[in-house]
């Protein structure tokens, strides 16, 4: 996986057998999206932190730029708001704590918007963002991702549903008001805490989220 150090002292982010409530027990690694594959095209790809950054600027890192990062590895399962749940996911990337402190946010910034290929989104708490298990995956169980897993980068949130960690990542915008993302625009739950089974927007409460 490159010559890159991996970090230490992350511990594992697994479940030991235990589920989020309504959730059953997938069978290997289900291939879930909206929408096609995407074509990877090297010579045209980059990832794009923007918006409300402290300094004002954008930041840019081409694909071999990015893989020269600091690396961790988390082990933790995924959660699909669907109901299934696979378990034991070796992800190895970058971890999202890098990336605030290379491309460091405003004070006011309150949520990012995840942004991947073809204009998906999903919005995220700051605090969500900067979680110790929070990473930007290139590899999975030693290898690189495949294209129907998010190859050559994806988001990794554990502990909130998968529609919050999109696959092809391109960008990260920092946002100093929350605003919804693609799935959250129709109907899913603006959190999206998998260990509180909140799933679906009916089940917001106050300050969950902007109006829809």
């Amino acid at each position: 996986m490159g010559s890159e150090e991996t970090g230490t002292g992350w511990g594992a982010y697994a479940t030991d057998g235990l589920l989020p409530p309504g959730q059953r027990l997938a069978r290997g690694w289900p291939v879930s999206h909206y929408g096609p594959v995407p074509r990877f095209r090297p010579g045209r790809w980059d990832l794009k932190v923007f918006g409300s950054t402290r300094t004002g600027d954008d930041h840019t890192w081409s694909l071999d730029a990015f893989t020269a990062l600091p690396t961790v590895e988390v082990v933790a399962d995924l959660h699909c708001a669907t109901g299934t749940t696979s378990t034991g996911h070796e992800w190895f990337g970058v971890a999202a704590t890098t990336l605030l402190e290379l491309a460091p946010p405003s004070p006011q910034v309150t949520h990012v918007m995840a942004w991947a290929e073809y204009g998906y989104s999903a919005n995220l708490r700051l605090s969500d963002f900067a979680s110790a298990h929070t990473l930007l995956a290139t590899h999975h169980n030693g290898e690189s991702l495949t294209a129907e897993h998010g190859f050559p980068l994806r988001l990794v949130v554990p502990h909130l549903y998968g529609y919050k960690g999109p696959k092809w990542l391109r960008g990260i915008e920092y946002m100093t008001a929350d605003r919804r993302g693609f799935w959250e625009e129709r109907g899913y739950h603006n959190i999206g805490e998998a260990w509180r089974g909140r799933r679906h927007s009916y089940q917001e409460e106050d300050g969950d989220g902007p109006p829809r």
